[in-house]
């Protein structure tokens, strides 16, 4: 509908409206979290976090209504059909900026239990955002250097630990536990400093996704494997409220997730270790050749 004014009008629009919903929806958000914080009651926080989570979903669904109200992007996407909102899942995607987030909620909000998501411990400073996700009960992980570990070799586990306890929340009401298996948005610069076998990938990280198969194993239905392309090249925030985005390419498939890795020890059993890693090497070589497929049959094209 507003898709004919210039990108910084769009964008300004599209900024203007994802504050209103997001402070009117974390108002209602924090009210609800002050009830789990002065009721302490075991038998009550299911109730209560199926409360939040709907909370969620209805800023989520306020956030498409915006994205569809600005943005023209083509939108190719597959794979989502036979998703159902019982039960848990564990959702695994590359990644390459803020955007993606923001496309995972918009296809997957109300197919699938809402999304947690494991992040990094300074983004509980973000205004607003940062205290509805500690709300939400998302998972704040430190990230240490490879030359801090060597120092503080006692912290290597301390991120494995905090994943722990946060599945043993998510364990309480049907949730779907989402996973950047690379750790970080990928760059030409982290794809060079990491020497990555992959064209168009970091290498993956499986820590967190096999303590939360270890957790959470038998509960999870499926695993979904999301691999998202953005043929003109992956926009910043700004550029995707301005509707500088033409083109954005997903797809899904959901995979059984194999016996052995609902139980063990990722942190102490080198065998299921891994195990585990190689799995997932072998996922992200088949997301490396499906995004040169899904490249070739979608040539960059102009924002217009």
């Amino acid at each position: 509908m507003l898709r004919f004014l210039p990108p910084p009008v769009r964008g300004a629009i599209a900024a203007t409206l994802l504050v209103l919903n997001t402070l009117f929806w974390c108002a209602l958000l924090f009210a609800a979290s002050l009830v789990k914080l002065v009721l302490p009651v075991k038998a009550l926080r299911p109730r209560i976090d199926r409360i939040l989570n709907a909370i969620a979903a209805n800023w989520i669904a306020g956030n498409s209504g915006w994205m569809r109200l600005t943005q023209r992007a083509k939108w190719d996407v597959a794979g989502f059909e036979d998703l159902e909102r019982r039960g848990w899942y564990m959702v695994n995607c590359n990644h390459q900026s803020w955007v993606d987030i923001l496309v995972l909620q918009h296809l997957l909000n109300r197919r699938i239990p809402m999304l947690k998501f494991f992040l990094k411990r300074q983004l509980i400073y973000v205004p607003v955002m940062g205290l509805a996700w500690w709300a939400l009960d998302f998972p704040f992980m430190r990230r240490h250097s490879d030359a801090y570990l060597k120092s503080h070799p006692e912290k290597r586990f301390e991120d494995l630990e905090t994943t722990r306890r946060a599945c043993q929340k998510f364990a309480l009401v049907p949730t779907s536990v989402m996973n950047f298996a690379e750790g970080t948005r990928f760059t030409k610069a982290k794809h060079r400093s990491q020497r990555s076998p992959y064209r168009h990938l970091l290498k993956p990280k499986a820590g967190a996704l096999a303590l939360a198969l270890s957790v959470l194993g038998d509960k999870f239905r499926w695993f979904v494997d999301v691999t998202i392309v953005y043929p003109g090249g992956a926009p910043t925030f700004w550029q995707f409220l301005c509707g500088n985005m033409p083109e954005v390419v997903v797809r899904a498939r959901r995979l059984p997730i194999p016996a052995e890795f609902r139980s063990g020890d990722y942190a102490r059993d080198p065998q299921f270790r891994k195990s585990i890693q190689h799995w997932l090497q072998e996922l992200w070589q088949e997301k490396d050749r499906q995004i040169d497929t899904l490249l070739q049959g979608h040539p960059p094209k102009s924002p217009g």
